[in-house]
């Protein structure tokens, strides 16, 4: 490239401060994608604490209680979104829900999924997690 771009250059001496001022923009270039990235402030696994989720029976109460409020939440809403959040469960994709529930587009299973995930949300208090 230098050969290419800097031909007027025909001494090594001064296509050595070129070459250099490059890969300092290189260097600087690939820093800010790293930071863009976020690679300089991840946090390593190991240093992660995390909670004990199943010593706590206020956890378990708690875990138990929100179970019971979606049951009773998902047994209130329509047919059409409980066999929706049935796929779901399934781990099908919106395409694949799509083609099983016979929705005429892709942005209407998005929808669906869409109310539906708001009914489910007023119907269990508004919040998903009620403290």
């Amino acid at each position: 490239m230098l050969h290419e771009k800097y031909a007027h250059l025909e001494r090594p001496e001064d296509l050595l401060p070129v070459a250099l001022q490059i890969v300092r923009f290189k260097v600087l270039s690939l820093r800010r994608k790293a930071a863009r990235h976020g690679e300089y402030n991840q946090v390593s696994v190991t240093d992660i604490q995390l909670p004990d989720l199943g010593a706590s029976p206020l956890g378990a109460l708690e875990r138990q209680e929100m179970l019971e409020r979606l049951n009773r939440a998902v047994a209130q809403l329509g047919e059409r979104c409980r066999e929706l959040l049935r796929h779901k469960l399934r781990g099908k994709s919106f395409p694949e829900i799509q083609k099983i529930m016979g929705a005429g587009s892709l942005n209407t299973v998005y929808t669906w999924d869409h109310r539906c995930r708001k009914n489910l949300l007023e119907l269990i208090g508004g919040d998903w997690e009620k403290r």
